[in-house]
């Protein structure tokens, strides 16, 4: 789980398995892959428009992450994602 250490106090986002886009600020990552959020929130997409979800601290479990990614903080802050249109994601079997 080294590699997943490298994200702590990294603004990341996290999609799930269940294809759930979860975005905030890494604090911890056990053994198991568990990660720990802060200040996050949840972006549901769809055709009209995607809409922000507060969640504060949150605890994703290891099983259901499927991606865990850096954001860039620059392009972020430009950016308006309430505007972004798209399909929401499936769920993932393995």
């Amino acid at each position: 789980m080294s590699i997943l250490n490298s994200f702590v106090d990294k603004f990341v986002s996290v999609i799930t398995l269940d294809g759930r886009v979860i975005v905030g600020t890494a604090r911890g990552i056990d053994t198991t892959g568990n990660i720990i959020l802060e200040k996050c929130h949840e972006r549901v997409f769809s055709p009209e428009g995607t809409e922000v979800v507060p969640l504060g601290l949150y605890v994703i479990r290891g099983d259901s992450v499927g991606i865990i990614g850096q954001i860039d903080t620059d392009a972020e802050a430009e950016m308006n994602v309430e505007e972004l249109r798209a399909e929401p994601l499936s769920a993932t079997i393995l």
